[in-house]
Parts: structure tokens; sequence; C-alpha cells
């Protein structure tokens, strides 16, 4: 039987924990057997798991008898890593087990250096302070989980539903997955990435330091066809200035923040307005509406009309 070992740290988010061993261990294979053995181990006895605390079945040493280690996030992923628990999940990799990480649980992945080189992903929110803790990890963001092989990751919350599913197909088989998505009331494959998901802050105050004032001038006039140069005169600054302090204020170019300021209208009028897509896709200030569904797409990972379905009340 494959054995499923969760790693139960303190601090760790109680949600996390509870996915890998309710969607892999109620999975059945035929004639009814169980297709896991789903244990929880962890460096202490017990563990705090926000308001709960948990008795662990076992030590770290479990790890090394595992077929698959399962990771789940901390509350606060920016603590530090016990040296022990670095220690298992190294020896546990280079013996070849498998290990999958849930939301912020990626952080302790690449804190044992699992990840570096290699494609993964994590919780939205916590992207940027993740790429710049572990810049040499290949971090996506837009996606529900990244398979590398011996490495999986995925975005926070129900996304581990996602990639524990993910992993019984491929352990057992997509006859063996529906089955076991049914018992998860979870789709077996869901559209589109966590990108649909993200929240995107919006400009600053007019009156805050920076670009602040530009900025909410830009998302006010987004639905016009705003040029760069347009932008330059409105900040006081030149093109070659302007794209600087952008970049370094934002991390993008103005017309790419402009494109995003147009998406969250979009999305704003999609959830909150019965308007057609070629009505928000003037108001929001894009050229066409192919240009906007194509542009929508990308940056959302579904098209208008899925993300109104998602998200309209």
């Amino acid at each position: 039987m494959h054995r499923v070992l969760v790693l139960a740290l303190p601090d760790t988010i109680a949600f996390d924990l509870a996915t890998p061993v309710e969607v892999l261990g109620r999975v059945r294979l035929a004639g009814g057997r169980p297709g896991y053995r789903v244990e929880v181990c962890g460096p202490e006895a017990q563990v705090d798991a926000g308001p709960v605390r948990l008795v662990v079945h076992s030590g770290l040493d479990a790890l090394a008898r595992a077929d698959t280690i399962v990771v789940p996030g901390r509350n606060h992923p920016e603590r530090g890593v016990p040296g022990e628990v670095i220690d298992a999940l190294r020896a546990a990799a280079a013996a070849g087990v498998r290990i999958a990480s849930i939301c912020v649980g990626a952080f302790t992945l690449a804190a044992a250096g699992l990840l570096d080189g290699r494609r993964a992903t994590t919780h939205w929110a916590a992207a940027e302070h993740f790429r710049r803790r572990y810049p040499s990890v290949e971090l996506d963001p837009g996606v529900l989980y990244v398979d590398s092989g011996q490495f999986v990751t995925s975005a926070g919350a129900t996304a581990g539903v996602d990639m524990c599913l993910h992993l019984v197909r491929r352990d057992y088989g997509a006859a063996v997955a529906a089955s076991a998505s049914r018992l998860a009331v979870a789709p077996l494959h869901r559209d589109g990435g966590q990108a649909q998901f993200i929240v995107h802050p919006g400009p600053a105050a007019p009156g805050a330091p920076g670009l602040g004032a530009v900025l909410a001038w830009m998302q006010e006039h987004a639905h016009r066809n705003v040029s760069l140069s347009e932008v330059a005169a409105r900040a006081g600054l030149s093109v070659r200035t302007l794209n600087r302090r952008f970049h370094a204020e934002t991390g993008r170019t103005p017309m790419q923040w402009l494109a995003g300021a147009r998406i969250r209208r979009a999305q704003e009028l999609l959830e909150s307005t019965d308007l057609g897509v070629e009505r928000i896709a003037a108001l929001a200030g894009f050229a066409s509406p192919t240009n906007f569904r194509a542009q929508f797409k990308r940056s959302a990972g579904v098209t208008p009309q899925a993300y109104r379905m998602a998200f309209r009340p």
C-alpha cells in the first residue's frame, strides 16, 4: 500500500493538513481496498495547528519509510524551519521519496533547497515574498499546482485538493481519481489556475509619495487610449525616467500596469453587472472584444464568461 506521511510542523495550517488526510485517506481501489495509508508525523509529539492541538502518529524518522510526503503550509511561513526537519526532508529526497507541498508549504521545501532550479508554485498572496527569499526557484503563482516529477507544489487552500486528486490520478489512473473526486465533492480538473483569484493591488492614494498620483490618474483614464508619452507628461518625467521609476515601484512597465488596471476594471464589471462582453471591453478600455477576450484569458487564466460564472453573485 502507498504510504503517505503528512508533516505537521509547529503553527501548521489545519486546513492544509486535513486535505491529504481526507482526500487520500478515502481513496478506494477495486474491491474496496484503501489506496493509501495516511499518517501524520512531526518533530514533536503534539503540534499546534491554529486553534487546535494535534497528537501526531510518529516522529521524523518515519519520513524515510514514506512513498509520499505532504508538507502543509504554516500560518507564519517566514519563520525558520527546524534543522532536524530540513535534514529529514533532504534525506527523504535523496532516497527518492516523492514530496508535495500545499499552499505556503512550498517555503519549507525551498528552505531545504529541494526546489532550487525547479518550477514551483505557492499561494499567490505569498508569491512576492517567496521570490525575494528564494530567487533560485522558478515560481509560477498563476497555476493551481506544479508537478515536476519527484516534487509537487500547489497553491493555496482548495488547490491542495486539486493536487491530491492529481496524485491519485498519477498513482492509480483516471477512474480511481474520478471516484475520489466524487467523494471529495470536487471537480477532477478545474479550468484556469489561481490567476483568476488573485487580487491585484490598486493605485496608491493621489497624495502618496512616488507614483501614487499618476497611478490614480491612469486608473481613472484606463478606458481611454492612453499613450506612454501622455503618462510621462502627466508624471512630469521623461519616458526613460518614467519606465525606470515604474519598474522600481511596481515591477512592471507603465503599459503593463495600465493593462492590469483595465483587467481589474473588467473583473469588477463582470462581477457586478449583466453587461455584455462587448460593452465591458469598451468601458474597460480594450481596443476590441477580441483583444479583450485574449488579454483577459492570458491574465486570469479563464474566459470572461467563465470568470463571471464563478464570481457573479
